[in-house]
């Protein structure tokens, strides 16, 4: 189960970054192997979520003046889109950084905007987590697990 959990760690960490990792696909797939773990498991990937979008926090932090280079993430208009957005909505706006489309500019935003690590840490992990327990959820309680291990 080792291999298991670090599989679900790394593609969850990934997935937080601006990497094409999907932690969901690999979660359910593991609660159908073992849907007794599903608290193991709701909190590796929760945990290595929030670790991927720290990842972010950071380059955030001390990149920016990087944004011009071809190999920066963001770019333009979206850095400006989401700093105003972020300017609008505060450090709560932490807790959508589990959104597929912003929530890694979100958690780069927070580093920009020099959140502290510890609010955005906080933050960013309860909604990671709640989206994942949602999922966990969805798995086991609706009857997704009988469904997909047909």
């Amino acid at each position: 189960m080792f291999w298991d959990y670090l599989l679900l760690f790394l593609s969850a960490f990934g997935a937080a970054t601006i990497l094409p990792f999907y932690s969901e696909v690999v979660l359910v797939g593991l609660l159908i192997k073992s849907p007794d773990q599903w608290v193991t498991l709701w909190f590796v990937a929760s945990l290595g979520n929030t670790l991927g979008a720290w990842v972010n926090w950071y380059i955030g932090l001390y990149l920016l003046h990087y944004k011009d280079s071809k190999y920066f993430p963001f770019k333009g208009r979206a850095l400006d889109t989401a700093q105003a957005w972020f300017q609008k909505y505060g450090v709560w706006s932490l807790l959508m950084a589990w959104a597929p489309i912003g929530g890694d500019a979100i958690t780069f935003i927070a580093g920009v905007m020099r959140v502290k690590l510890g609010v955005f840490l906080t933050l960013t992990f309860i909604g990671k987590a709640l989206r994942y327990l949602i999922l966990v959820a969805a798995t086991l309680e609706l009857g997704l697990l009988e469904l997909l291990s047909e």
